[in-house]
């Protein structure tokens, strides 16, 4: 239980219309950034509630995830508050010279709002504490170490992000899960790789969050020559262009917050889960009573007024009173599961 809970307020009251032109109005540039680290937090309570109010001075948007285990954040900065939004983290003992992955792709338009939340863990993996030690990780490998693995043809490279995320960009030849979720992958990543532990494997992710706790999981369970890609895929593609080495990733890497992809090479590997069109677009339906996120194109855009089906389109021209009835009988769903594509969104269709 929060011990805190009810003393102070850190959230924000504004909708996201406010929130949307509040942003669009700023003159300034903001830097959006990531960073995580595996550190015991005494106290996430208290470490959360300094972190929102350092932040919420400097102007500071995003959301962050604290636990005992550690932090994990995506975030984004005003240019004029960077040099003090660096000099107050380092001055925690706990952040003292973090790393952070900058955004391939930046228009300052990441996040609406500053969130900082305590969680059981820093990514949920529905692991018990024996099933891993962040301590005995994999090796990490620079870009140009990582581009040598692949190119040997020796080793297994394995996308350790969800299905969603694989499907708009990831590494060639990389096994691509079907898990919509971490907590999902790890044990069908086990699977994959049974009666392999004598083999080569190269994980990656976006940031490298889900590698240190995929890599450690995977030496547990007897796997030896365990390798993950340094600062995930958006840390390979600022040392690609650094040191102009190859760039041996296809496609997009996909971000969580509200650009949802960052462009890693110029190949289009997705459709469009509506028609088929070549387009590695993310959306969220415009019926925000479905919100489901899918890949759709700017034809299908036009056409089903920004919606995931003409069920959902037509539902946005009801009387708010139709829409009430309706509502009741929606059952939830996030995903559009690119292995079940269909006309009709399952929260309206009869």
């Amino acid at each position: 239980m929060d011990p805190n809970a009810g003393k102070i307020q850190l959230i924000n009251r504004l909708g996201k219309e406010a929130l949307q032109a509040k942003l669009d109005a700023e003159t300034f540039k903001r830097i959006t950034l990531s960073f995580y680290r595996y550190v015991a937090i005494e106290d996430p309570y208290a470490f959360r509630d300094q972190l929102y109010h350092m932040w919420n001075n400097l102007n500071c948007l995003g959301r962050i995830y604290v636990a005992q285990e550690g932090i994990n954040a995506q975030m984004n900065v005003p240019e004029q508050h960077w040099d003090a939004f660096t000099e107050q983290l380092y001055a925690f003992p706990e952040l003292d010279k973090i790393p952070f992955k900058i955004a391939v792709e930046d228009d300052g338009k990441s996040f609406l709002k500053l969130t900082v939340k305590v969680r059981k863990m820093i990514v949920a993996d529905g692991l018990a504490p024996g099933d891993y030690d962040v301590t005995n990780v994999g090796r990490h490998l620079s870009a140009k170490e990582w581009n040598e693995a692949l190119e040997s043809g020796n080793a297994i490279v394995v996308d350790m992000r969800n299905h969603y995320e694989s499907e708009i960009g990831h590494f060639k030849n990389a096994i691509l899960p079907e898990a919509e979720t971490f907590r999902e992958e790890l044990p069908e990543v086990l699977r994959k790789l049974e009666g392999q532990k004598d083999k080569k494997v190269l994980l990656y992710c976006t940031g490298g969050i889900r590698c240190e706790k995929a890599s450690s999981y995977l030496k547990h369970h007897g796997f030896e020559d365990v390798n993950q890609l340094h600062g995930g895929i958006i840390d390979y593609y600022r040392q690609i262009k650094k040191e102009a080495l190859p760039n041996m990733f296809r496609g997009k890497n996909f971000v969580f917050d509200e650009r949802l992809g960052e462009r890693i090479s110029e190949e289009i590997i997705a459709e469009c889960h509506q028609c088929g069109t070549t387009c590695d677009t993310h959306v969220n339906c415009a019926n925000k009573d479905c919100n489901i996120l899918f890949i759709q194109c700017n034809g299908c855009h036009e056409t089903f007024n920004g919606c995931c089906s003409q069920a959902c389109s037509d539902f946005l021209q009801l009387p708010e009173e139709e829409k009430q009835k309706l509502r009741a009988t929606m059952p939830k769903q996030k995903i559009f599961h690119r292995h079940k594509k269909r006309k009709l969104s399952p929260h309206l269709s009869s």
